[in-house]
């Protein structure tokens, strides 16, 4: 249906709005420069080749020095940019891939773990819940029953980060020799060594590395990971290079009770892995890393303990979701976007956002909706995570972003699943082997974890991809694919996220 005259009267009334009010500097500076040459015209080469000749070198000498001194100091003083140089993505191979029919049969091999009713429980959550035919799991999942050794942990993680940091260092002249710090996060596996450990010995890095582990921040911690690794550059020399892995480990985390809570990560996590190297040099630079925001709940009881690892009434480990999680997310991320907002919206959305506060407070025994910024005005791409298909609902409906906004993150979990704290990269991924991104665009990455935290992290691309020949080379052709939703009934208790 075509747009009604008064809807497009109000968009150009809006967009007009917005370019006065984003460039009011420059308005009111080319004013000012405009009536000082209209009050001082007309202007002879002759006066101006006096004034100068009035001014004395001594003072001109001491102008100079001082201005320099000053753009020096302040230089100094000024935190240094971080930037993505390269990144690099777990490709799983076909042997590994889980297709519905394969997770079916082999719940069916194994009825001393679950009966019929929770099979058919399983089905309907695996058709509700956005992923697709070709996602993977581990070697580990293949065997029946899984296998839960330490050694398929660490052959799992062997797999998905070495084949992940290899495929960023093929995509860059930096070599392992020039990083100086590593940071490697994931949730549940923990060995000893540490993984950080494991890269620092299969890539001979250098022995006065910081490597830094992180364990238990879920999903959001690949956005921790970069935040860390942000304020170690600031305060490093020019030229410092950061190498941050984000994983999840399946093998050592598959719940073979019966409680359905718990179930569900065996259902939507797959396999998979990001790497990513970062300066504060922008030599060779993809992207500048432009702010960092972390919104932890914990102090909340409910929000503390909504994803929570435990043992059920059998002695079985898993992870229990709740059925408030969705609903805390989004508690979660007002207070996020209520902190980054500020920070990256135009002028012109934030005036609108202060006069909506204001109308409220002036109106106060009415109830007045305030003003919900839009923002695409600061962003072109959102990566948003994709831990299920309610989760990236409920951001899409909180933002008011279209479907389009969207496809990356519905694309990523239909084609690899849940891989925790690695999605967002393969968000980016997407959206680069389409070539949507252009130089300048401005991403927003935007995760959930446990704790319960939200954490935000936004880009602008300095140097757009040459090419699609990351994670999606194989089946980018395939994709937007057409999503359909079953009419069939969960219950409540994981409707709210599946």
């Amino acid at each position: 249906m075509a747009p009604s005259l008064s809807s497009m009267a109000k968009a150009a009334l809006k967009a007009s709005f917005e370019l006065v009010v984003n460039n009011f500097l420059a308005i009111v500076a080319a004013a000012s420069i405009a009536a000082t040459l209209w009050t001082a015209w007309p202007i002879s080469i002759d006066g101006l080749a006096g004034r100068l000749h009035a001014v004395r070198p001594v003072h001109a000498l001491t102008a100079a020095i001082l201005a320099a001194a000053l753009a020096g100091h302040w230089r100094a003083r000024r935190p240094r940019d971080v930037y993505l140089v390269e990144y690099g993505c777990f490709r799983p191979k076909p042997c590994f891939r889980a297709p519905f029919a394969t997770c079916l049969e082999h719940v069916r091999l194994m009825p001393y773990l679950v009966d019929e009713e929770d099979i058919t429980w399983g089905w309907r959550l695996l058709q509700r819940s956005g992923i697709g035919e070709e996602t993977c799991v581990p070697y580990a999942y293949h065997y029946v029953p899984p296998d839960h050794s330490l050694q398929a942990s660490r052959d799992e993680a062997e797999l998905v980060i070495f084949s992940a940091v290899d495929d960023a260092f093929s995509r860059t002249s930096v070599t392992p020799a020039e990083i100086d710090v590593v940071v490697v996060n994931c949730s549940i596996f923990t060995p000893t060594p540490v993984l950080a450990d494991m890269v620092v010995s299969r890539y001979k890095l250098r022995a006065d590395v910081r490597a830094v582990n992180l364990s238990g921040m879920g999903c959001s911690a690949g956005l921790i990971s970069v935040g860390l690794a942000r304020k170690l550059l600031r305060v490093a020399p020019p030229g410092t290079h950061a190498l941050v892995v984000s994983t999840e480990i399946l093998s050592s985390q598959y719940y073979v009770g019966s409680e359905r809570e718990m179930l569900l990560p065996n259902v939507i996590f797959r396999m998979g892995a990001a790497a990513m190297i970062m300066s504060n040099s922008p030599e060779r630079a993809l992207f500048r890393l432009v702010r960092t925001v972390r919104t932890v709940a914990a102090a909340e009881d409910a929000s503390y303990r909504c994803v929570f690892q435990q043992e059920d009434g059998e002695g079985n480990t898993g992870i229990r979701l709740s059925k408030d999680l969705v609903a805390i997310a989004g508690r979660t991320m007002k207070r996020n976007i209520v902190a980054l907002g500020p920070l990256v919206l135009p002028a012109s959305e934030k005036i609108l956002v202060a006069v909506s506060l204001l109308k409220r407070w002036v109106q106060s025994g009415r109830r007045v909706r305030l003003y919900r910024p839009d923002f695409r005005t600061a962003f072109e791409h959102f990566c948003i995570h994709a831990g299920g298909r309610a989760v990236i609902d409920e951001v899409q409906r909180g933002l008011g972003l279209s479907d389009d906004d969207v496809e990356a993150s519905r694309m990523t979990l239909h084609r690899l699943g849940n891989t925790s704290s690695s999605t967002v990269v393969y968000e980016l991924a997407y959206i680069e082997a389409k070539g949507m991104m252009m130089k300048g665009d401005r991403v927003w990455m935007i995760s959930f974890g446990a704790g319960f935290e939200c954490n935000s992290v936004a880009w602008e691309c300095v140097v757009p991809a040459a090419g699609a020949d990351g994670p999606w080379v194989d089946c980018i052709h395939r994709y937007p694919v057409q999503l359909e939703l079953p009419t069939m009934q969960l219950p409540k208790v994981v409707e709210s996220i599946i």
